[in-house]
């Protein structure tokens, strides 16, 4: 019997996004292959301490998501470019809080989605689904997640460390805060360009073929937030590590690739 990898079609030869961030998070569904492109990275771009990054980043998903359940009462949420799941998912937070939450997961990687059929279920009161779509096709999302989710209600349309695996986010970000109403949300979280950084993309453009692999400019990401009818929510666009944090950190504000923040529609 072949394994549940050659069942799922999953490329096991190739290093994968998700399965490097869930090796570098501490996780278990990851191969050699993923385990040697980390070390790479870490090669590459040695002042950066990888697992120390994307923890930090998961830390302000899961942050941004429960001040969103808790202080702004959202109940709907669409998570694009999920990943594996692991400790602290978006409905899971989410849901601690608020029971009757509405998540919809986006991603079109083989292993995330057999993974998530499996592991990620919901309270009673609640809904969570998970659809098979690329963040380039806004219209197919839109269309498959309002099958559980009324776009007539504020929405928290939450693009965590993805937007960077694409060459033109701009139109695709325009087409999604288009379809959202007053009241809904928008997290982002980022890798910023430096010259530092440079390694970063070019090991994945290089390594993984991902030719749209991209840092950009603070001001760039800060465009993505939305024009005159979005408000950036306090602290603003700032390092992951140092938004609302749990506890005070003493990261130096310049030195994390990652960079998040929140806005909100308001017209």
């Amino acid at each position: 019997m072949g394994s549940q990898a050659e069942h799922e079609g999953i490329d096991t030869t190739t290093a994968s996004t998700a399965r490097v961030y869930d090796y570098l998070l501490g996780g278990k569904d990851h191969y050699a292959i993923d385990r040697e492109f980390a070390e790479r990275l870490a090669e590459r771009c040695p002042e950066l301490n990888f697992n120390w990054e994307v923890r930090q980043n998961r830390g302000f998903m899961v942050r941004a998501i429960r001040h969103l359940a808790a202080n702004a009462g959202m109940r709907q949420f669409l998570d694009i470019g999920t990943g594996l799941p692991t400790q602290e998912n978006a409905h899971q937070v989410a849901q601690a809080v608020a029971p009757d939450a509405r998540v919809v997961y986006v991603d079109n990687d083989p292993i995330v989605l057999a993974h998530a059929r499996a592991l990620l279920t919901s309270t009673p009161e609640g809904v969570t689904r998970y659809i098979d779509r690329d963040l380039r096709d806004p219209d197919a999302i839109l269309e498959d997640a309002a099958q559980v989710l009324d776009f007539s209600k504020p929405v928290v349309l939450s693009l965590i460390a993805v937007l960077h695996f694409v060459s033109d986010p701009e139109p695709v970000l325009e087409r999604l805060r288009a379809a959202l109403a007053p009241g809904s949300h928008l997290v982002i979280s980022h890798g910023v360009h430096r010259p530092e950084f440079e390694p970063i993309a070019e090991t994945y453009q290089r390594v993984m073929r991902l030719e749209d692999a991209a840092l950009r400019p603070y001001a760039r990401i800060q465009a993505m937030f939305g024009g005159p009818d979005w408000e950036i929510l306090d602290p603003g666009l700032v390092p992951v590590a140092v938004w609302r944090p749990d506890e005070p950190t003493l990261v130096d504000p310049a030195s994390g690739v990652f960079i998040g923040g929140i806005s909100r529609k308001v017209g």
